[in-house]
């Protein structure tokens, strides 16, 4: 199963994968995440591991297709779980993906958070600001020319 995460921030996604992944749980999360990246452009995930027991053959071959499309659409990568070869997963994909992926145990998942989130609260307040309340330098530009 594929949970959404709450983030905070547009251009922050997080997913939480949960036991085995099928086909349908693809079907279900993907369209989502084109939307997002259409709209937002690149962005950052979170990924958390929770009793992950991988894919099966489909949901594999969905993953690695959606990976390669949107192979330089992510800036950064944070993967948390607690097993050993989820920290191996994580360098496997790193050559297939553009972003900075890092590995953290759940017992850091506040230092992916940060990590992630780092730039964003000053991308998310340019992103918030009414272009109508920049100041009009009439006289700037008026003296320029």
């Amino acid at each position: 199963m594929i949970q959404t995460i709450e983030t905070g921030y547009r251009k922050v996604v997080g997913v939480k994968l949960c036991g085995k992944l099928h086909d349908e749980d693809y079907k279900q999360v993907l369209p989502t995440m084109e939307s997002i990246l259409t709209a937002e452009g690149k962005v950052r995930l979170f990924i958390q591991f929770e009793d992950f027991h991988g894919w099966d053959l489909r949901a594999a071959w969905d993953d690695l297709t959606f990976n390669l499309k949107h192979y330089a659409d992510f800036e950064r990568i944070a993967m948390v779980g607690d097993c050993h070869w989820e920290k191996w997963m994580a360098n496997f994909f790193k050559p297939l993906m553009k972003a900075e992926v890092r590995y953290f145990d759940n017992s850091d998942a506040d230092a992916a958070w940060k990590w992630l989130q780092e730039d964003q609260e000053s991308i998310q307040e340019l992103e918030q600001t009414d272009p109508t309340d920049i100041p009009d330098n009439y006289d700037v530009w008026h003296y320029a020319w």
